[in-house]
């Protein structure tokens, strides 16, 4: 049976209260910050006043039998027992079936504010080893599509709420940006859906858009024909640039295009992740460090593990291989600073008024963004790698294996422009099927 009632606490006696006797019980009777007279009974032990709430309290007994107290913003005692009668009857109704559990716990944690889901979201991606900038990014996307779409809880979640947001950022963001974007908001729903948040994943129908339709953003390889002038270059200039040498400069850039390692793994490096004095000699990154969360091992060439030993010989070994800048604006501008000083070694060297000259200085030889819109920056090493690479016609799925990507088709998508086609010499290589000179059937020894 249930029952209501008002609360009661404990308070402390307020200063200057009089205490006296009112109706056969001791009160304390003082006046409040607004000038009002107020009045409340002592306690037991007179060390203290009651006060009785303003709403009242339900206990009442859920399906299972066991006792629950729900408070209720009901100031009326009739009220109060009207809707402890309704819990009542809708525990009966739980118990012989006629209500859903699950539905109703669905329906209460999709109106649930956003952010309570969020919390809760980004501590799954924390127990799950995700960086806090992915997360950072990952729930600031959310938060974005739920501020311009007028999302307030889980349960209004819509895919033409997302759809209309991912259309108008399309107008001025690209497909990739775009993409971003839904991959954030469906990997939230998803999760949703599998926590029982969300009967259904209402964005289960809602696509990417093609990354490749609309790149706003293309990168291109250092040509094998300009990696020397830079290396002489920022050799023979022999400056310091954003904190690093010149060699240590261009060792960095060297590993960048050998292993193919990306900024945040050239960072994490340390001496102890080189085996400069194997047989074949590697470099090694954590998974913490690396983008698939996989350790990774990149193989380099003699020469340059021989650069490498040399650099880290008076290095601890858990001291960083580079003392790169700390972050990748500054690196950006380290590498277009270095490019500058090889373009303009490079333009030197023809007579400008000469017919070279005048070419060279036409050319994007050198250039940080070429005449196709193409930028050459820090990332674009690990282009480079997977670039050269198919240029020598290492096979594709090595090649994969070296840029560690997920598919072979992202591999052939990137570079397979690039790979030797020898197409119609590969049909030399099949047996001749026909304009064989024609044997006499009747020279055939028939096999005794």
């Amino acid at each position: 049976m249930a029952t209501v009632f008002k609360r009661t606490r404990r308070k402390p006696i307020p200063e200057g209260a009089v205490l006296k006797t009112h109706r056969k019980r001791r009160v304390a009777e003082w006046i409040d910050g607004r000038g009002k007279q107020r009045r409340a009974p002592l306690a037991e032990d007179g060390e203290a006043i009651l006060q009785t709430a303003a709403h009242y309290t339900i206990e009442y007994s859920d399906e299972n039998g066991d006792r629950h107290r729900v408070g209720t913003k009901i100031s009326d005692k009739d009220g109060a027992k009207q809707y402890a009668a309704e819990l009542e009857r809708k525990a009966r109704l739980r118990k012989v079936g006629v209500i859903d559990t699950r539905q109703e716990n669905l329906a209460s944690e999709g109106k649930r504010p956003l952010e309570e889901h969020l919390d809760a979201f980004e501590a799954k991606m924390r127990s799950a080893g995700r960086d806090e900038k992915h997360i950072e990014s990952t729930t600031g996307y959310i938060r974005k599509i739920a501020a311009a779409a007028g999302i307030e809880a889980v349960g209004d979640i819509t895919a033409d709420a997302v759809h209309a947001f991912a259309a108008e950022l399309s107008t001025r963001r690209s497909a990739r940006t775009v993409g971003a974007y839904l991959t954030a908001i469906k990997s939230f729903t998803r999760w949703a859906m599998l926590s029982d948040k969300l009967p259904r994943d209402p964005l289960a129908g809602v696509k990417k858009p093609n990354p490749q339709a609309d790149r706003q953003y293309e990168r291109r390889m250092l040509l094998p024909d300009e990696w020397p002038w830079l290396r002489a270059a920022i050799l023979a200039e022999n400056v310091e640039r954003e904190g690093m040498s010149a060699g240590e400069r261009v060792l960095l850039y060297a590993t960048a295009i050998q292993t193919g390692l990306r900024l945040g793994e050239l960072r994490s490096l340390t001496r102890r992740r080189l085996f400069l004095d194997a047989e074949r000699p590697f470099i090694t990154c954590a998974a913490r460090s690396t983008k698939n969360k996989r350790d990774c091992r990149q193989f380099v060439k003699a020469a340059l593990a021989a650069e490498l030993k040399r650099h880290i010989a008076t290095k601890g070994q858990a001291v960083k291989v580079f003392g790169m800048p700390p972050d990748s604006k500054t690196v950006g501008r380290m590498l277009r600073g270095d490019l500058a000083v090889a373009r303009e070694r490079w333009l030197e060297e023809a007579k400008s008024d000469s017919e070279e000259g005048r070419k060279r200085q036409e050319s994007d030889f050198l250039l940080p963004v070429n005449h196709e819109g193409e930028h050459l920056d820090f990332h674009a090493l690990r282009h480079t790698c997977g670039a050269w690479l198919a240029m020598a016609g290492v096979h594709p799925n090595i090649i994969k294996q070296v840029m560690r990507h997920s598919t072979i088709t992202l591999t052939l998508d990137t570079y397979g422009h690039l790979m030797p086609d020898d197409t119609a010499g590969a049909v030399d290589k099949l047996p001749d099927l026909v304009g064989l000179e024609e044997e006499d059937p009747e020279s055939t020894e028939e096999p005794s």
